[in-house]
């Protein structure tokens, strides 16, 4: 298994694992109709335009095939002056899930920070989200809480946080 930046080649392959992951993360949270309408060639254009600017990290199983992702960077909200750094996304197939790959990508993303000198971190999760247990195992502090909508549905998101990275 390696963890790598990602690369503009990487486009469709972590679309794939963007949706896919998606299905199996959200199923029971969001609706099945909103989860079978999400389009890869939508999360490739996405792609296309995060990669270039850094903080995307791919996970490649032994074969080379892309298994999972994260993204990180500057905190997008501005209003949690004290923390710097977010965690935009992570996400890995359901097969390679609880096999210590996610704490990598995390690293990943944490160690791009800390080359920019951000020293904190937030993440955005849906409530009922398996990976809540992850972020609360690693230390994440739940901070705040909004309701967002999702496919047309209100769900719950937790805002977990780490006031200093330099020991993830």
């Amino acid at each position: 298994m390696k963890i790598r930046a990602a690369e503009i080649r990487d486009v469709i392959p972590l679309s794939r694992v963007h949706i896919d992951s998606w299905k199996t993360t959200y199923k029971g949270l969001l609706s099945d109709k909103y989860l079978e309408s999400l389009s890869y060639k939508k999360k490739e254009q996405l792609w296309k335009q995060v990669i270039p600017n850094g903080g995307v990290f791919v996970a490649e199983n032994e074969s080379g095939d892309i298994i999972g992702f994260a993204s990180g960077g500057k905190e997008r909200t501005g209003n949690y002056d004290q923390f710097k750094g977010e965690l935009y996304a992570i996400y890995l197939l359901d097969q390679y899930q609880r096999k210590g790959i996610g704490r990598k990508l995390f690293k990943a993303v944490v160690h791009f920070l800390q080359v920019q000198h951000i020293d904190s971190l937030v993440v955005w999760v849906v409530e009922g989200n398996k990976s809540c247990l992850f972020y609360e195992a690693i230390g994440g502090i739940i901070l705040d809480s909004t309701e967002v909508e999702i496919g047309g549905a209100k769900v719950k998101e937790i805002l977990y946080g780490w006031n200093d990275i330099k020991y993830l």
